[in-house]
């Protein structure tokens, strides 16, 4: 048994009947939606038409929610029904990045995340859901995907149906009869600067790109609940996607509007960007050390236990960062008492864990004997990479933000953890006197890291987009609101400048000290600037 929806959107008079009956059977909070009508105006005056789209979650077969929930809060039934416990859930907002349908949200009263359960409860007792049952069209038909018999069935057999965005694989159990194409297609349109029953957050959400004057404002009304408007560059979707449909939307926002919609929250913020740069500080300090200490650089064990201590100290923030941003903070030790396996969360957290403890016992053994031996060593190195690059397959898992499912992302990740280490091994370096060589082998590394991470941005950047999801990631990062942060800072400021000021000091010795420092600290402030670009810009595109 398969359960599954149909929506009839050639009968939909889009009353919003079905809206209004699920947030009374579930007592869904003002501001938030499990079922929503978006509304499309298309043509031009006096040749217009209203057009609906019934939205909701798509109780996906391969649902990537269920993948990267680390606790099993949310959870596939036998009929199909993509479920959720909300006594389980820590707030981690994981599936909403996830879910390429926006349906997923956090509930304003319990904080726990909450969706279209297909009422459950009510199948289980065999009524039909709320939603079917007030519709006055009889437009949402519903049924067992796998009986032939059934209406829904029937229809999918005969008819021509759609679903949306069928190139992420997750085999939606929502399909649509005779929705518009401009509808299905969020990209295609610009979006409202508000919704029916929908109340802005009390405070919007900002970034780095605060400091960028009317660029920022942008930024600031899109995450209060304004996606840009601008337009966006033609799909160029995979080969199971670009078909017809993927090549002619464009033709059809001329003259077409989004004029009801919910809100498009972006999840992750700030907390988020500095934990990625603590955790490449917490990864890449040992990770230098473990290079200098096998390559007998003179002057490396006076840094052993500093590196250690500090490495130690940015992985505490790096985890005060993870549970500070859960919405239930409280419930963090379910991520391991009641860990779903496949989720890179729960395999990331328990790496950070293997991590610190690895990383406390080799400075335990440096600060009462000699120094571990290599192998030892690079036991703990193997660690710090996997903390350094786990977040890249974490945000593979999240596949409603096509801007970070980038194949190169992983050695990205461990060239940046790579220039964190090296700068601030080469920061303390230069503050507490060490020898010229160390310096400057250290000054050596942070420029060569520095040169891949240039390379492997470029070619990110010159690659193709996947998709229109990715395109409008790519645009609002070198080109919208986060352009400004991410080539000020995250280029010019954190590449640039740090590559032309190492390249210096290695070609003059006698002012490399000084040069050394400061490259240092412009690539630290470098990577927060690049990574607050990247994660916020990820997260720009409309899922709905």
């Amino acid at each position: 048994m398969r359960y599954g929806f149909l929506i009839d959107q050639r009968s939909c008079i889009g009353c919003h009947a079905c809206t209004v009956a699920c947030k009374s059977e579930h007592d869904v909070p003002l501001g938030v939606f499990r079922t929503w009508v978006k509304s499309v105006e298309k043509g031009e005056f006096p040749n217009t038409r209203r057009h609906f789209l019934v939205e909701r979650c798509n109780h996906c077969a391969n649902a990537p929610c269920v993948t990267v929930c680390p606790t099993m809060a949310l959870f596939k039934r036998a009929d199909g029904i993509v479920d959720f416990d909300k006594s389980r859930c820590i707030g981690c907002k994981s599936c909403m990045q996830a879910c390429p349908y926006d349906a997923i949200y956090i509930d304003p009263e319990s904080h726990t995340a909450a969706k279209c359960n297909f009422c459950a409860h009510r199948i289980d007792q065999g009524l039909q859901p709320a939603c079917v049952l007030v519709c006055p069209e009889e437009a949402i038909i519903f049924g067992d995907l796998d009986n032939p018999s059934t209406r829904i069935s029937r229809l999918i057999g005969r008819e021509s149906i759609s679903v949306r965005r069928p190139e992420q694989g997750t085999e939606p159990k929502l399909f649509y009869l005779g929705a518009d194409e401009t509808a299905l297609l969020p990209e295609a349109l610009p979006q409202p600067l508000g919704a029916m029953w929908n109340e802005p957050p009390a405070e919007p959400q900002r970034g780095i790109a605060a400091a960028f004057s009317s660029v920022a404002t942008a930024d600031a009304t899109r995450s209060a609940g304004a996606p840009s408007t601008a337009p966006v560059a033609p799909r160029k979707a995979s080969a199971g996607a670009r078909s017809a449909r993927g090549e002619t939307w464009m033709a059809h926002t001329n003259h077409a509007q989004a004029n009801y919609n919910i809100r498009h929250d972006r999840p992750w913020g700030w907390r988020v960007s500095a934990y990625l740069l603590t955790k490449s500080l917490a990864a890449g300090l040992f990770l230098t050390l473990a290079g200098l200490l096998t390559a007998g650089a003179p002057g490396a064990r006076a840094l052993a236990l500093p590196a250690v201590a500090a490495a130690l100290v940015f992985l505490a923030i790096t985890s005060l960062l993870l549970v500070v941003d859960l919405k239930r903070p409280e419930r963090f030790l379910y991520i391991i008492f009641k860990a779903q396996w496949r989720s890179w969360l729960v395999r990331g957290t328990f790496i950070l864990m293997g991590y610190g403890g690895l990383l406390a016992l080799w400075g335990l053994v440096a600060l009462l004997a000699p120094l571990p031996p290599l192998p030892a060593t690079w036991l703990v190195a193997i660690f710090a990479i996997l903390t350094a690059i786990y977040t890249a397959f974490l945000f593979a898992q999240a596949e409603g933000r096509d801007l970070w499912q980038e194949p190169l992302l992983p050695a990205s990740l461990l060239a940046q953890a790579v220039i964190a280490g090296a700068g601030g091994l080469g920061l303390a370096a230069v503050v507490t006197g060490q020898s010229a060589p160390l310096i400057h082998t250290l000054a050596a590394i942070s420029f060569v890291a520095l040169l891949v991470h240039a390379v492997l941005l470029t070619m990110a950047l010159l690659a193709p987009h996947a998709t229109a999801n990715a395109a409008w990631g790519r645009r609002e990062l070198t080109r919208g609101a986060q352009a400004p942060v991410f080539w000020g800072v995250g280029v010019v400021v954190g590449v640039a400048l740090p590559l032309v000021l190492l390249g210096v000091a290695l070609a003059a010795p006698g002012a490399a000290g000084a040069l050394i420092a400061l490259a240092a600290l412009a690539a630290l402030v470098g990577l927060i600037g690049y990574e607050d670009a990247f994660v916020r810009a990820g997260q720009a595109a409309p899922l709905s």
